[in-house]
């Protein structure tokens, strides 16, 4: 494989593919981005090498006033994901689960509201519109979403009883699901360049957004065994295969625990049913609008949601590659994924 070129300069004209209103950079903020390496990942977007993740260019200094600024509160609910590994699917499960004294499915927000709307991502897109983001107004408890690697998170995050819920996806179909979205997204704006082998060389190098992905599996990995009530690790593999069991698991995590009235009754059935792949597709909400009114559309959220697609696209030289790559960077850990 080639070597990806780092350079260090910054072209403030690229267009950003997510929308949003960048945060004004300090003196200093702007010292550090000047600063760090800088890769072309996809037309009109860049990742930056940022304690030791690759960072998308126009988070940047919306992560690092996340950082500095969050205060995070004992209720407070983190969703944790890499992209492209079940985030959506996440954020609607666990926000039904929470909130299911205040909304019936019937009138549940999520019949009109996109996932991303109800649980924002809280660097990408709060603390990218505003370095300090009026936070009060959101109901207790807090449910937030974020897709940076543990040794970056907040201190606050760390030091609080604040629960993480963190999902990872076999990262076979991870790289063909963001493929596919940043294919979409750069069409939306611009013919892409970048072929599949082309990203493909790049993630096998750990570049892309928030990667490595071994380091940043393996991070939450080893805090969810040191700290298993502060952190819950899930697969999206398994949520697939047995969905109502990981519900019940997630609300027991959380402290809301479904009731035996509940189950008898088959609320979380009809809560796995309602927040499925395909019913939130169909939803019509999800299919118009953008994400925070000028991202991305929100269908381009919903693809396939299956098990197993990458062999519809990656030929057994390129799966191969990586799987042996992920098996030589997870020894040790006890970390396997199913296929």
């Amino acid at each position: 494989m080639s070597n990806i070129s780092m350079e260090k300069t910054v072209d403030d004209s690229e267009k950003p593919l997510f929308g949003g209103l960048m945060v004004e950079s300090t003196d200093q903020n702007q010292e550090i981005v000047l600063s760090l390496p800088r890769v072309k990942y996809w037309d009109h977007f860049d990742l930056l090498q940022y304690q030791r993740f690759w960072c998308p260019s126009v988070f940047i200094h919306g992560i690092i006033a996340f950082q500095k600024h969050f205060q995070a509160l004992d209720s407070d609910i983190m969703l944790i994901t890499f992209p492209k590994s079940g985030t959506t699917w996440l954020k609607a499960l666990v926000y039904t689960i929470v909130n299911r004294s205040r909304h019936g499915l019937e009138s549940s927000p999520l019949l009109s509201i996109n996932p991303h709307e109800l649980v924002p991502f809280i660097d990408a897109h709060l603390y990218t519109q505003n370095q300090s983001p009026d936070l009060e107004d959101f109901p207790t408890p807090r449910i937030f979403a974020t897709h940076m690697p543990y040794a970056s998170l907040p201190l606050s995050i760390l030091n609080t009883n604040c629960r993480i819920i963190y999902l990872c996806r076999n990262p076979l179909d991870q790289f063909i699901s963001e493929w596919h979205f940043f294919h979409r997204v750069q069409h939306t704006q611009t013919t892409s360049t970048h072929s599949l082998d082309e990203v493909f060389e790049k993630i096998c190098q750990g570049i892309q957004s928030f990667g490595p992905y071994w380091e940043h599996i393996l991070g939450f990995w080893k805090a969810s065994l040191e700290q298993p009530n502060k952190i819950l690790f899930l697969k999206y593999e398994d949520l697939k295969e047995d969905n109502v069991l990981y519900i019940k698991k997630i609300a027991d995590f959380l402290g809301c625990p479904f009731s035996e009235e509940e189950v008898i009754q088959g609320v979380v059935e009809e809560m796995s049913k309602f927040c499925s792949f395909e019913n939130m597709k169909n939803l019509e909400v999800n299919k118009s609008g953008r994400m925070m009114g000028h991202g991305p559309e929100y269908n381009i959220y919903f693809r396939k949601g299956e098990v197993g697609d990458w062999k519809n696209y990656l030929t057994p030289q390129m799966s191969e590659c990586l799987e042996k790559l992920m098996e030589e960077k997870l020894d040790g850990s006890s970390l396997t994924f199913k296929k």
